[in-house]
C-alpha cells in the first residue's frame, strides 16, 4: 500500500531520529521482520527526511518534504502473518496529517 499525507506535523517530519523510530514501530506493529533500517536528512529549501526499513517481507518507507508539508509512505509486505494497515496506522498517528489518501495494490496475483 502507499499513502500521501498532507499537512503533517513538521516538527516530527523534520526529525530523522523520530522518523526512524516511527518506521521501526510500524514494522513491529505490522508483524514484519526488520532486517535493516536507514535514515537520511536532507537540508535546503526542499529538505526533508527519508527512512527505509528493509524487512524480510519487503519494505516500509517514508519520505517527507518540509517545504510542502507533505509525506509519502510505502508499506509493502508479503505473507499472511503481516498487516500493512497496522503499519500505516502507526505512521498516520505519528505524523498527524490533516488529510491523506491511501492506495492498495494486491501484487500476489500471478498473470494468467
Amino acid at each position: 500500500m502507499y499513502a500521501n499525507l498532507y499537512d503533517i506535523d513538521l516538527d516530527l517530519a523534520a526529525n530523522e531520529e523520530v522518523m526512524k523510530a516511527v518506521v521501526v514501530k510500524a514494522v513491529k506493529e505490522a508483524n514484519a521482520n526488520l532486517h535493516e533500517v536507514q535514515a537520511w536528512k536532507f537540508g535546503g529549501k526542499k529538505g526533508g527526511v527519508s527512512v527505509i526499513a528493509l524487512v524480510l517481507e519487503s519494505h516500509v518507507a517514508i519520505h517527507t518534504w518540509i517545504e510542502y508539508n507533505y509525506a509519502t509512505v510505502d508499506v509493502y509486505t508479503c505473507g499472511d502473518h503481516t498487516d500493512p494497515w497496522k503499519a500505516l496506522k502507526v505512521i498516520i498517528e505519528a505524523l498527524k496529517p490533516k488529510h491523506y489518501t491511501v492506495h492498495y495494490a494486491d501484487r500476489s496475483q500471478l498473470p494468467l
